[in-house]
C-alpha cells in the first residue's frame, strides 16, 4: 500500500467537517478549563488538581494537532501518533515533582475548591468525551488519543472529588498524592496505547 493510497478518506464529507469541527471544540475547552484549573491548582497547592490542569494543556496541544494532521496519509500519521504519546506522558511527570513538593513541606491543599474545580473538570471533560466518541476510530492513533484522554480524564475527575471530600474529613494530604499519581498512571497506560495504535498504523502503511 502506497503512503498516497492510505490518506485519511472518510466515506462522507459531512463526516469530515464534522470531525474537524468537533476537534476544534474539544481544543478550545480544554486550553480554557486549563487556565482555571491551574490557577486554582497553584493558590491551594494540589498535586492533583495540577496533574488535571496539565493534562487539559496537553489535551488542547493534542487535538490542535489532530486538525493539522487529518489530511496525512497513514504513516504521517503514525509518526505523529507516536510524538503525541510522548506528549501525554508530559503531565506524568509534572505530577511526580509536584506530589514529591508536597510530601516534603506537608501541604494540605483546602478541599473545597479541590472539588467544586473537579467537579467543573468532570463536566468539561464528560462532554469532550460524549463529543469525541463518534470519532475514536475515524482517523487512527490520532483522533484515538483525543478520546482516550479524554475518557481517563472522566474517570480522573471523579477521583479528584473524591479526594476532596477526604481531604476535608481527615486534613491529610495524601488523597490529593494518591490521586495525583493515579493520574499520572492513567496518562502513561493512554501513552501506552497511543503508541502501540500508531505503531500498528504504520507497520500497515509500509508498501
Amino acid at each position: 500500500m502506497s503512503e498516497n493510497s492510505a490518506e485519511l478518506k472518510l466515506p462522507d464529507p459531512r463526516k469530515n467537517e464534522a470531525l474537524r469541527s468537533t476537534v476544534r471544540t474539544v481544543a478550545a475547552l480544554n486550553l480554557s478549563y486549563f487556565g482555571i484549573e491551574f490557577a486554582v491548582a497553584l493558590a491551594i497547592g494540589s498535586v492533583a488538581l495540577f496533574a488535571d490542569s496539565v493534562d487539559f494543556l496537553e489535551d488542547g496541544a493534542v487535538n490542535l494537532l489532530i486538525l493539522a494532521g487529518l489530511g496525512f496519509s497513514a504513516a504521517r500519521r503514525a509518526k505523529l501518533g507516536m510524538l503525541l504519546a510522548a506528549i501525554i506522558l508530559v503531565p506524568a511527570l509534572a505530577t511526580l515533582w509536584t506530589a514529591w513538593h508536597n510530601v516534603t513541606t506537608g501541604l494540605v491543599p483546602d478541599a473545597v475548591p479541590l472539588s467544586v474545580t473537579g467537579l467543573g473538570a468532570f463536566v468539561v471533560n464528560f462532554a469532550c468525551a460524549r463529543m469525541l466518541a463518534p470519532f475514536r476510530t475515524t482517523g487512527g492513533s490520532l483522533t484515538r488519543a483525543a478520546f482516550l484522554s479524554a475518557r481517563n480524564d472522566v474517570i480522573a475527575n471523579v477521583a479528584i472529588v473524591v479526594a476532596g471530600l477526604l481531604t476535608a474529613a481527615t486534613a491529610s494530604r495524601w488523597p490529593d498524592i494518591i490521586v495525583g499519581l493515579g493520574i499520572a498512571a492513567l496518562n502513561a497506560g493512554a501513552a501506552h496505547e497511543v503508541f502501540e495504535a500508531a505503531r500498528a498504523e504504520h507497520t500497515a502503511a509500509k508498501p
